[in-house]
């Protein structure tokens, strides 16, 4: 099964992106776990590595929940991946069986070996776009998806 958790977050940083823009950066936990179907529990775990990064800051109180770090166009999505992830890899090998053979003596350096060159490709193409160029893709796909008048936009949760 694949790690959900990079694909959570980026939806998360895009939402809070978005609600910048639009002249509300905070998002409560609620909300953010609205757009993101899930449980506000599990946003604000989510959350958890992004403000140790200070990708977001948390903001307590009544009225409190995340807002971004810093602009959008100074957050890459590498920065977001590799906040989200952590240290886990890209494929986790297979436990380790009898070495019987040039598969089984060797595999589990292959897949290490894969995992860093895949892991460095992913890294590589995440970090040449920030949070704001993302938007902005997303605002070209609304125009180009979006019928004349079907109202159709990326959503602000509470907006």
């Amino acid at each position: 099964m694949l790690d959900v958790r990079f694909s959570s977050a980026l939806k998360a940083m895009l939402l809070l992106g978005h609600a910048e823009e639009s002249g509300s950066p905070i998002l409560s936990s609620t909300q953010l776990a609205r757009s993101l179907d899930t449980n506000p529990s599990l946003v604000r775990k989510l959350m958890v590595p992004l403000v140790q990064d200070a990708l977001v800051v948390s903001i307590k109180g009544r009225s409190g929940g995340v807002r971004l770090g810093r602009p959008a166009d100074q957050i890459t999505l590498g920065e977001i991946y590799r906040s989200s992830i952590g240290d886990k890899p890209l494929f986790a090998p297979r436990a380790e069986g009898p070495r019987e053979c040039l598969v089984t003596n060797h595999s589990a350096e292959y897949f290490a070996r894969l995992t860093d060159e895949t892991e460095a490709a992913v890294l590589h193409a995440l970090a040449g776009r920030t949070l704001a160029d993302s938007l902005d893709e997303l605002r070209a796909i609304d125009r180009v998806g979006a019928a004349p008048g079907s109202g159709r936009s990326v959503a602000v949760p509470g907006h």
